[in-house]
């Protein structure tokens, strides 16, 4: 996919909105025109109603002003909702493509798990729906306005003009002084909230050891850079928010003052003058509201260009042709692996096959490699070098969620999610109870679940909830091998069971053994790996030994007595 196309996702999503756009143009080009029945009521109040002195022609004026105003009410209003709609249209194009490059992210820079695209989506969805975006809607007819002024008198004009140059370079100098440091501000405050995450999801940690004086204390430093940018950001913004404010309110009153020579000297009626300062006000209403919503602007702007560089950093993936159901064959080519973050190579020159079917064990030291290992072969971190195939095929080949549920996988760290027992165990797609109740017996945790108030629909969290961490891994393992996948891949799966929990671990394997489920498991106790087919042994990122498991041990055996010797 070339950068072109990948950068023009933003684009396109707006592209597919300019009907919106357009429409909300159009509705600006009569709010506009209809802006003019204030001046023009003026002039006729003042040049026909008052030097006539008619009753009737001032009921008549006041009823077309009030039904003008009545109209440009109403199209404001309908402006107004198409573009929260055209926000909304924008949100629901991007916002499934942003999420999934947001958990893609994650994957691939751990550090990076945040939620902070769907927040930057949101801040130029607001912009688009807010007053700001008004500003540059309005802001074309500022000539026409100023060609009025010229009308009434070339001096009108000139001076608005003048007035009109003077809040531009205002607005100019309001960019360069509080772009930077709005920014940083954001920037700042991005690492903040993401600081505080990750402190609120150790709470326990840090309670129990009286961490928490320490690690706000981190917290609260970063806090208080961020209020600091954000002050100076402010303050130069109010600075040039009210210098705007201020300026239009002398030049009006000084066209004014203008207009009133110009009516002393017969040069102009008082209507004129009056409808002119309205008009000048409203000529540069556009400018006076861009600068003091800037702030909104360079927020949305940030936001955009952090949200284009997601995008630009982790395209769409191509839709490839469907590939059979694996079998579970697995073949491992001169692969290397470095981790996301990593500059060092935590695999190197790994080369093996298993046959489907074959329950593979995979040991080693820590930091041997082996959870790195996992992850390369599901396809959840990319190889620096080689090939990860399944049944032949390299695993990038397969569409991810047809793959998907042709997987298995329990990691170390069990991730169950908000939501029912039986959803989980579904993996959140269709509940299906057979399904669901046999992954459960397979994995020796239907009696369990019957046990708890509400069964099958006891409501869970994501880390909360009346569970063990026993029986929050041993769903796992009921979801993990939901709808019989063909390969499995379970890390430390009987970290935190008990005895009979591992009992049942051990009778789960072996269920899966007659269904000819390929399983690889890693593992540290070795009461688990007592019926596998083979044995893998990782160290320092390089692979020892692997074939039949009897064979390794006992050369795991010898090699222990020769170095004991």
């Amino acid at each position: 996919m070339s950068v072109e196309s990948v950068a023009s996702d933003l684009k396109d999503a707006l592209r597919a909105s300019k009907k919106g756009f357009i429409a909300a143009g159009v509705f600006s080009l009569f709010i506009n025109i209809l802006m003019l029945t204030a001046p023009l009521y003026m002039l006729q109040v003042y040049d026909r109603v008052v030097a006539a002195r008619s009753f009737d022609t001032l009921v008549y004026l006041t009823i077309i002003m009030v039904s003008m105003f009545a109209i440009m009410g109403l199209l404001e209003w309908v402006r107004s909702r198409v573009l929260v709609r055209v926000g909304n249209q924008l949100d629901q194009a991007l916002s499934p493509r942003i999420y999934s490059a947001m958990f893609e992210q994650g994957i691939r820079q751990p550090n990076m798990r945040n939620a902070q695209p769907l927040n930057d989506l949101a801040s130029v969805r607001q912009f688009m729906t807010g007053n700001g975006l008004f500003a540059f809607f309005d802001a074309p007819w500022m000539p026409i306005y100023i060609g009025l002024l010229f009308v009434f008198h070339p001096a009108f004009g000139w001076f608005a003009i003048c007035a009109g140059v003077i809040l531009f370079c205002v607005a100019v100098a309001n960019e360069k002084s509080t772009r930077k440091p709005i920014t940083e501000a954001s920037g700042e405050n991005i690492r903040a909230q993401n600081l505080a995450n990750s402190n609120i999801s150790n709470s326990e940690v840090l309670h129990a050891m009286g961490m928490l004086p320490a690690i706000m204390g981190r917290w609260y430093k970063q806090h208080l850079e961020v209020l600091s940018k954000q002050t100076v950001a402010s303050d130069k913004a109010g600075v040039f928010s009210n210098l705007s404010k201020i300026l239009r309110m002398v030049f009006q009153s000084l066209i004014l003052g203008l207009g009133a020579y110009y009516v002393i000297n017969n040069e102009m009626s008082p209507g004129m003058m009056i409808a002119g300062s309205i008009l000048m006000g409203r000529a540069l209403a556009p400018l006076d509201l861009l600068i003091g919503t800037w702030a909104g602007f360079n927020n949305a702007r940030s936001s955009y260009g952090r949200l284009n560089q997601l995008l630009l950093a982790i395209p769409e993936d191509e839709r490839k042709m469907s590939l059979p159901r694996p079998e579970g064959k697995l073949t491992i080519e001169n692969v290397h692996a470095i981790p996301p973050g990593s500059k060092t190579p935590a695999l190197k020159g790994i080369s093996f096959t298993v046959e489907p079917g074959n329950h593979v064990g995979i040991v080693g030291p820590s930091a041997a490699g082996k959870s790195t290992l996992s992850r390369i072969i599901l396809g959840l971190w990319p190889v620096a070098n080689g090939v990860v195939r399944l049944d032949s095929a390299d695993i990038n080949h397969y569409n991810r969620d047809e793959l998907g549920p042709n997987l298995g996988y329990l990691p170390q760290d069990i991730e169950l999610f908000d939501g029912s027992i039986s959803e989980n165990i579904a993996r959140f797609g269709e509940v299906d109870p057979q399904k669901v109740v046999d992954a459960a017996k397979k994995a020796g945790v239907h009696e369990m679940i019957l046990q708890l108030p509400d069964g099958y629909d006891t409501v869970i969290g994501s880390t909360i909830g009346a569970l063990s961490g026993g029986q929050r891994q041993r769903i796992g393992l009921a979801r993990a091998i939901y709808g019989q996948p063909k390969f499995i891949v379970l890390d430390e799966p009987n970290s935190n069971l008990d005895d009979q929990g591992e009992a049942a671990l051990v009778n789960t394997m072996q269920i899966l053994k007659q269904e000819g489920a390929t399983v690889l498991v890693v593992s540290h106790r070795p009461s688990i790996l007592k019926n596998i087919d083979q044995l893998l042994v990782l160290k320092d990122g390089t692979m020892q030994m692997f074939g039949n498991r009897d064979d390794v041990m006992q050369a795991l055996a010898q090699q222990k007595q020769q170095a004991a010797s």
